[in-house]
């Protein structure tokens, strides 16, 4: 599955260079011209699946860290993998930009091969969190499905019985049916033959 990418910069040139770059990896590439568009943007992919965001930090309408911010906050933010870009290099520059939400950060001017390393690799950052939630809610309906016994199971001595939680008597088959996923198939052992059966078939012969 190849992951979409959304390159979001109010300069025309930046986004031509971004695309003729990230072309020849084969992606389907997606433009915003500032941050409310991006935002938008960014929110409708999201709720198809995983998406890469390339975010320019200086833009009309929204700035890129807000745009970061303001996307975390999204029902589906966990298919976004956004990285800002940005000629501020300062450390608390980095910082604030992690802080609102970037997974990654790169100064500009870039190079080119580790735009893309980069970005592959927020690809699989965020194609791994699609199939790990995928495969959570299939263990979660899995044992949503699972039935176990536990615990002190009153049974009478006699008869055996056991007690359900509501203080009804059952058949042990009854009960472990509706507690577990066994199916009971019943049959003769060889001591309730030879004690009960043989006896009451030669009462019969008689």
């Amino acid at each position: 599955m190849s992951v979409p990418i959304l390159i979001a910069d109010d300069h025309e040139l930046n986004r031509k260079l971004l695309v003729s770059l990230l072309s020849t990896k084969g992606y389907a590439i997606e433009e915003a011209k500032d941050g409310t568009e991006a935002l938008a943007k960014l929110t409708a992919a999201a709720e198809k699946g995983p998406v890469v965001g390339l975010i320019d930090w200086q833009m009309p309408g929204l700035e890129g860290i807000d745009v970061c911010r303001k996307a975390r906050e999204v029902a589906n933010a966990d298919q976004l993998y956004l990285i800002l870009l940005t000629v501020r290099d300062a450390k608390s520059d980095i910082v604030a930009g992690l802080e609102a939400g970037a997974n990654d950060y790169i100064t500009k001017p870039f190079n080119g091969e580790e735009l893309l390393a980069r970005v592959g690799i927020g690809a699989k950052m965020v194609l791994l969190q699609q199939n790990l939630a995928a495969r959570v809610a299939e263990l979660e309906v899995a044992l949503g499905q699972v039935k176990q016994l536990s615990g002190l199971l009153p049974i009478c001595m006699y008869c055996k019985k056991i007690r359900d939680d509501k203080d009804y008597w059952q058949q042990v088959e009854h009960y472990i049916t509706a507690h577990t996923e066994a199916v009971f198939s019943h049959g003769i052992c060889p001591e309730c033959f030879d004690g009960r059966l043989q006896s009451a078939l030669q009462e019969l012969d008689k």
